[in-house]
């Protein structure tokens, strides 16, 4: 039964840090989260200006913050910042969730990798294990990813990039063994894939890497980190091409904040009535 003492409690001040923020959804993520769980918390967006990463972390920190989601463009100065990394962080190279620990450290993970994986397999039941993957892209976004996707066991994992040598250096930083090869646009093979995965921002910008049609087949399913109101051009494209299941990145973002309410709270949200919100409020 709750006390007087409880509802005198000031909630636990949580944040999402980037630049822009205005249009981020986490707020409304995490506030779900909370009523659902029955945490007391406050979660609000900070924008922060360029140079001024790690005062307004010490300002939010000072001020009794918990914790921290971060988004682009700090989640390497992030990684730089913190006092201690997870496995998840280390291998990813960027942190988008710090924890303030007991002992006045900051540890930083990376819940990007896990969200995605979790969507895919919990919520569209796609297995991973024994698949061909090609991922577009090579960046931070596509690093975030990489450690929880091979965990998985898939049979072979592409990833392809507009600079060849980029992806190929991605690639060997991961691989294990044959399982893991980078490539040129260009120098995708035409055998289909079971799923491929848009990492690159070309959706919002209006462009496509160059992909043979043949990489979709009648089991392909095409998967686009980005989200929005309407679908990507990826997701055009994979829909013309008769991909027969394509999907956005919504249930990624939501599932990658559970991760860090998880870390946060030590309770596991249900993820699918807060993709359903998201989904109605976009």
């Amino acid at each position: 039964m709750s006390s007087l003492f409880d509802f005198d409690a000031k909630p636990d001040p949580y944040a999402v840090m980037g630049n822009p923020i205005s249009h981020s959804q986490s707020p409304l993520i995490h506030t779900e989260f909370a009523s659902q769980t029955q945490q007391r918390l406050n979660y609000s967006a900070i924008q922060v200006d360029a140079g001024g990463f790690e005062q307004a972390v010490g300002n939010f920190r000072a001020s009794g913050g918990k914790g921290l989601n971060i988004t682009v463009p700090f989640k390497q100065e992030a990684w730089e910042f913190v006092d201690e990394r997870s496995e998840r962080a280390i291998q990813a190279g960027a942190v988008n969730t710090i924890s303030f620990n007991d002992n006045g450290q900051s540890v930083g993970d990376n819940t990007d990798g896990v969200g995605l994986v979790r969507d895919l397999m919990e919520n569209h039941a796609i297995e991973l294990a024994g698949k061909r993957i090609l991922i577009l892209g090579a960046g931070g976004a596509v690093r975030g990813i990489l450690g929880p996707m091979l965990a998985q066991q898939p049979s072979e994992i592409v990833i392809a990039n507009r600079t060849a040598e980029k992806a190929v250096a991605l690639a060997n930083e991961f691989n294990r063994g044959d399982q893991l090869q980078g490539c040129g646009f260009p120098s995708i093979d035409e055998l289909p894939f079971d799923l491929i995965i848009n990492g690159t921002a070309a959706s919002l910008q209006g462009e496509l890497p160059s992909i043979p049609a043949t990489a979709i087949s009648s089991g392909t399913c095409c998967y686009d980190m980005m989200y929005g109101k309407a679908p990507t051009l990826f997701m055009t494209w994979a829909a013309k091409h008769d991909a027969p299941k394509v999907l956005d990145g919504l249930g990624m973002l939501v599932e990658q904040a559970a991760e860090s309410f998880f870390i946060w709270r030590a309770v596991r949200p249900d993820t699918r009535e807060v993709i359903a919100s998201v989904k109605a409020a976009l």
